[in-house]
């Protein structure tokens, strides 16, 4: 028995209209149940994409039943003129609504550090009503941390839309950016010093403690073998940053051997020339690794990629990562945080004099040592979560890596930020600190030159760390005085 079945003269607000079933392949209606009736109507099911619409029959022919749209029944009532009518959903006043919530929970809420994030309004009142500057300093911290991560993050989702290529500059613009804007705000208030303590301080909290506690961690996970990372990596990096030693080892030793063809010129002269040259050679690194030599220096969007985990993502989703976020969303996210860092930054580098002093600490102990911290946070934690996986080449990426980016590239842009602002900014970070991170920089290739890792080496790491740190607590710093004099 052959029927053809119409729905006709639908003449509601939204209507639907069906077509003839001899029209449509046989075999999709296979297996749809069909009754026929005394009065020629019919009844049965009708799959809509996987979904039934249940069908009664009425004595005028017409049918009536629920519509699925997308999972969402439709109201379908039956009418004299054998018509049908209902009300059809409409998408388009709920999709912005419900796309703004889902960037919110997948930016703010899915994170528990984000837990932190008050703590930044909190700081800002402190400042305002109580002029506490040990407090305003510490919620300061606080509140910066989980925007330094979540900064990170959305950096993440928008290089999957960018490439390789782009994506290596943004993590080069990015990647430290919460150092750059403290740095860029403590120019601005003419302390030089805490710019160049910070920035340093945050090469040798990459270099020892975020590395050490990867091996480490790592090492503990595989204690039974040695884990392995590619030592071609290693080795440029470890290139780059005997390089950035010899930048500002050349202005201090030029300072302290009075040998300046014009005092007080020359040495800021040479940094400024010598941090263009700092730039150059990072951007054909970058070139070099992300072109040159793309099969043998893989990117770590690549890596991430191929292993199917992220910096922020504790799942094993299968080999191929997917953006959390899209495009504008990653765009938008960035500049509402780095606007929020930018904020709490002018608050933090106010703080610091007046915290120094409220807690007996040294300036020095402070740049170095406690601000690293918050730009390290997100750093710190996916390179122990790597190494715990056995990912030893992402761990170093991120650790030798942002070292890298910072000696190479956040301390000559800061050089020439000064420049621009007509701060003295300059290369001539002063004997003690030089030779620290000389010698740093001396153990850690050291470490890095047979390619492999246990949680000894992770050790040495750490402990390396903490005499440095204790150096910086009993070290009283020459520069700070000009500084004091230069900001007022």
């Amino acid at each position: 028995m052959e029927a053809k079945l119409r729905l006709e003269g639908i003449q509601s607000n939204s209507s639907l209209e069906m077509g003839p079933l001899n029209d449509r392949p046989m075999n999709e209606f296979e297996d749809i149940p069909v009754r026929s009736h005394e009065n020629g109507s019919i009844s049965g099911s009708l799959p809509s994409y996987g979904n039934k619409i249940p069908v009664g029959s009425h004595e005028i022919g017409s049918i009536s039943g629920s519509l699925p749209s997308y999972g969402n029944k439709i109201p379908v009532q039956s009418h004299e003129n054998g018509s049908i009518s209902g009300s059809l959903p409409s998408y388009g006043n709920k999709m912005i609504p419900n796309s703004v919530y889902k960037s919110i929970k997948t930016v703010v809420f899915s994170n528990k550090l984000n837990l932190l994030m008050p703590f930044g309004p909190i700081a800002i009142m402190a400042h305002n009503f109580t002029g506490n500057m040990g407090w305003v300093f510490f919620l300061s911290l606080l509140g910066i941390t989980p925007l330094a991560e979540r900064l990170g993050y959305a950096t993440e989702q928008l290089a999957f839309y960018t490439g390789a290529t782009v994506g290596g500059l943004l993590n080069a613009t990015f990647g430290n950016a919460t150092e750059l804007i403290i740095s860029i705000y403590a120019l601005k208030s003419g302390m030089i010093r805490v710019v160049q303590l910070s920035l340093l301080g945050s090469i040798l909290s990459n270099m020892l403690l975020v590395l050490g506690c990867a091996f480490f961690c790592g090492g503990l996970v595989f204690y039974k073998k040695e884990q392995e990372f590619t030592k071609a990596t290693a080795v440029v990096n470890s290139g780059l940053l005997l390089m950035a030693v010899m930048g500002l080892l050349f202005p201090a030793v030029l300072h302290y051997t009075h040998t300046e063809v014009h005092f007080g010129k020359s040495e800021l002269a040479l940094s400024r020339f010598s941090s263009c040259i700092m730039l150059v050679a990072y951007a054909a690194y970058l070139v070099f690794q992300l072109k040159s030599q793309k099969d043998l220096y893989i990117p770590l969007t690549e890596e991430e990629n191929q292993s199917g985990d992220g910096d922020h993502d504790n799942d094993d989703g299968g080999d191929d990562e997917a953006p959390e976020i899209s495009k504008w969303e990653s765009i938008i996210w960035l500049s509402i945080m780095t606007a929020w860092i930018s904020i709490l930054s002018e608050y933090l580098v106010d703080a610091i004099q007046g915290a120094s002093a409220a807690w007996g600490i040294p300036i020095s102990f402070i740049s170095v040592i406690l601000l690293p911290i918050v730009g390290n946070a997100a750093e710190h934690a996916s390179a122990i979560m790597f190494a715990m996986k056995d990912k030893l080449d992402i761990s170093l990426g991120v650790a030798i890596g942002s070292s890298t980016q910072i000696s190479m590239f956040g301390i000559p842009f800061c050089v020439v930020i000064g420049w621009i602002m007509g701060r003295p900014m300059d290369l001539n970070f002063q004997l003690f600190e030089t030779a620290t991170l000389f010698i740093t920089v001396i153990v850690v290739a050291f470490f890095l030159q047979e390619g492999t890792s246990n949680y000894f080496k992770g050790l040495m790491l750490i402990l390396c760390y903490l005499i440095v740190a204790a150096s910086f607590f009993v070290h009283e710093d020459p520069r700070s005085d000009d500084d004091n004099q230069l900001k007022t």
